[in-house]
């Protein structure tokens, strides 16, 4: 537990970034259209030693095995229910097309079972096409796969250690790139920004950044998260130019103050602008007052006395005490608490309990 605690101290110490500090505009914002597509398959993986689908359970995979078969002119349908796939396992194949793709670009795939298969290692995934969300081919995939992982062989029936995932495998540059997806960034006429992390303060000094370097009223902001940019005519049909000017422009951004809380893991994150105000809270043994600066603080002795009284009736273990000014940021109460000996679920507890209060300018999110 201190060890988890001082891992999540250092984190937020990580976290607050440095006052005035720039980002490039390639890391803050996307060109609309320039982005990923998702492409999904379904494959055989073939020359498993034992550790494929058994036929009982998985019966899909023997009827692709058949309809493959088939296919190639093999007969196999009278034979169905002798077919063994003990060596044969169906996987869902997935990939991501990149922005710009042409014929013959290859593309890592990752392969997940989905039948019964006690693992994927040594087997190869036989001709699978790779379609887009609009239902067309984009791709082929095909290859042997390589795992992260082990398992028991012969199907597990024998004894033996596991280790990581051994039923979702990946093949590097298994998929060949068989249509292109047409897009003419050069005969773009206006460009859309897209800001990754919408903000009206950060939207509007990227529109004050392009114009200023532009020297021309060519960039304006939509809404928080969007930037409507004109091509001028020196930059027309090259556009890529005009971009590769822009995305190493620096952007000082914004961010509202928010809080992220992992209570599984005890993981706390939080950004620079988070603000407490004044507050009194007891948490356990743990006493936490918050004051004003005008407020003339009592003296040590007075402060453990008054939480010696009030704890004696009900024989609780003695308060430690720790005072702060009103407006003081998140990081100085961690770093208040830990000097006092809390755990990190002593903090998500005070952190939600100060947020109720609505004395914590943030926003909590818990995952």
């Amino acid at each position: 537990m201190k060890r988890l605690w001082i891992m999540v101290t250092l984190m937020m110490a990580m976290v607050v970034p440095l006052e005035g500090q720039a980002a490039r505009l390639k890391d803050v914002a996307d060109v609309e259209g320039v982005r990923d597509n998702q492409l999904i398959g379904f494959g055989l993986i073939a020359g498993l030693n034992g550790t494929g689908d058994s036929a009982n359970r998985s019966a899909f995979t023997t009827q692709s095995l058949v309809m493959m078969l088939e296919r190639m002119g093999i007969s196999a349908r009278d034979s169905l229910k002798q077919i063994g796939v003990k060596n044969l396992a169906s996987a869902m194949v997935t990939a991501n097309l990149p922005p710009f793709a042409r014929q013959g670009t290859r593309l890592d795939v990752t392969l997940s079972s989905l039948g019964d298969a006690k693992s994927l290692e040594g087997g190869t995934l036989i001709m699978t096409p790779m379609k887009g969300a609009d239902g067309r081919i984009y791709a082929v995939a095909q290859g042997p796969v390589s795992i992260g992982g082990i398992a028991p062989s012969g199907g597990g029936n024998t004894a033996g250690a596991q280790k990581n995932h051994p039923t979702v495998g990946r093949i590097s540059g298994g998929a060949i790139v068989e249509r292109e997806i047409e897009f003419e960034l050069n005969q773009e006429q206006t460009l859309q920004l897209t800001l990754r992390n919408p903000d009206f303060t950060t939207a509007n000094r990227t529109v004050g950044a392009i114009n200023s370097l532009l020297g021309q009223p060519l960039a304006k902001a939509r809404d928080s998260g969007t930037i409507t940019l004109k091509v001028p005519k020196e930059y027309q049909d090259r556009v890529v130019e005009y971009i590769a000017r822009l995305e190493n422009l620096e952007i000082e951004s914004d961010q509202s103050a928010k809080i992220v809380i992992n209570e599984r893991t005890g993981t706390v994150v939080m950004g620079e602008n988070v603000r407490i105000s004044t507050i009194a809270l007891s948490h356990g043994n743990l006493n936490i007052r918050i004051r004003q600066p005008e407020e003339t603080p009592k003296p040590a002795t007075q402060r453990a006395a008054a939480g010696q009284q009030a704890q004696r009736p009900v024989q609780e273990e003695i308060a430690r005490l720790m005072e702060m000014d009103e407006g003081v940021t998140l990081a100085d109460l961690v770093n208040g608490l830990n000097k006092v000996g809390a755990t990190p679920k002593d903090l998500i507890a005070i952190l939600q309990a100060i947020k109720s209060a609505g004395a914590l300018q943030a926003e909590i999110e818990i995952l």
